[in-house]
């Protein structure tokens, strides 16, 4: 049986028969194999399993990658939001601070110049109270209407006036000690 070449032209030497037989059996081999790859259904799904674990498997990876670069700009993006809020906080609590510094400084000068005034006003009534007593006492020293041991007593208290002062309080103290002991009798 003799086997025709399709392309026309047979063998011309038995090493030409040879390299043909060698490329019929290669060409054989590789569609027998394409054949068996065809009908082994379990390892084609083997292989497309495994095809489709490296495509998920580099997915994951760029997801993973994804979500680390997206998580460092959230990240970044909240570190740079903390950053502002404090240093917005911190120049407003120096603006409170310095505002209250204004204030009280303000207060601590009209508080100053109330004191002053009221001193130089307690002064100047000090003063006008001592002139008028002084002005009374004299009065009273050359009064011939008052007795000499009242007039004395008042000479010595112009001339010594804090004993008398003393004295006053003294006895404004004793007076006032006795108006309370009666109003607590009557309330008994």
């Amino acid at each position: 049986m003799t086997h025709r070449n399709p392309h026309g032209s047979g063998a011309k030497g038995p090493d030409e028969l040879r390299r043909q037989i060698e490329h019929t059996r290669s060409q054989l081999g590789d569609t027998v194999a394409q054949l068996v790859g065809r009908a082994d259904v379990k390892g084609r799904a083997r292989a497309r399993a495994a095809d489709l674990r490296d495509k998920a498997g580099a997915m994951t990876v760029q997801l993973r990658a994804g979500a680390a670069q997206a998580g460092h700009g959230v990240q970044d993006r909240a570190a740079k939001a903390g950053h502002l809020v404090q240093d917005r906080a911190a120049k407003a609590g120096h603006l409170v601070q310095d505002r209250a510094a204004q204030v009280g400084h303000t207060a601590q000068d009209r508080m100053s110049k109330a004191g002053h005034l009221v001193q130089e006003r307690a002064g100047h009534s000090g003063h006008a109270l001592r002139d008028r007593a002084a002005h009374a006492g004299h009065s009273m020293e050359h009064d011939t209407r008052v007795p000499r041991p009242v007039r004395s007593a008042v000479g010595a208290a112009l001339r010594h006036p804090r004993p008398a002062l003393i004295v006053v309080a003294a006895g404004a103290a004793v007076v006032g000690a006795a108006v309370i002991w009666r109003r607590i009798d009557r309330c008994q």
